[in-house]
């Protein structure tokens, strides 16, 4: 199984995916906790609940997953080239930093060493063509709702997207792509042996 994460200040979406099936996807919303420090506690109390659901066996597994737990994590990969409209270096030098720390609480946690994906790669090898001129995070939410049956999100009053549902599809997007390089991975081991 596959831990797929997009590492935000704001907010952080989690999935774990199996043989390319969703099994789970959420978020935590890290808007209200200010400091990198505040906001990585707050958040490896989510990955500790992960940790509890999916490595855990008998009576101290959460959800009773224990039985597959996870293999891989992948991170989303942050940006770290200046492209017009797009963050502050200041932005990106936090974002880069909450990445580290997030980064080391599941190594710590899980003992496993996580992968990085840019967000364009993951969205290539999701088969996802974002057109000239279109936001990725929408057409990502639209590729999902359109082909995922296992996804849905909830709107606000004005019938928008809730801000957590871009998250929530990005770290879906994140783990199949990390599925689809483990399985290319095995692929390619089985050939040269």
């Amino acid at each position: 199984m596959i831990l797929g994460i997009d590492v935000s200040t704001s907010i952080c979406g989690f999935s774990v995916v199996a043989d390319n099936q969703i099994l789970y996807y959420n978020h935590i919303d890290l808007r209200k906790h200010k400091g990198v420090i505040k906001k990585a506690q707050v958040l490896k109390d989510k990955i500790d609940d992960l940790f509890e659901a999916y490595q855990c066996d008998g009576e101290h597994a959460k959800f009773g997953f224990a039985d597959y737990p996870i293999e891989h994590i992948y991170i989303e990969q942050p940006f770290t080239f200046f492209n017009s409209g797009g963050s502050s270096a200041k932005t990106m030098a936090i974002l880069q930093k909450f990445n580290g720390v997030v980064s080391w609480i599941v190594y710590e946690m899980f003992d496993i060493e996580p992968q990085y994906v840019t967000a364009m790669e993951a969205r290539k090898l999701c088969g996802i063509k974002v057109p000239r001129g279109h936001k990725a995070k929408q057409v990502v939410l639209e590729h999902l709702l359109d082909t995922e049956p296992a996804f849905s999100i909830e709107y606000t009053s004005h019938g928008n997207p809730k801000p957590e549902s871009y998250d929530r599809a990005d770290a879906i997007v994140i783990a199949k792509a990390g599925c689809l390089i483990e399985d290319e991975k095995r692929r390619s081991s089985n050939i040269q042996e």
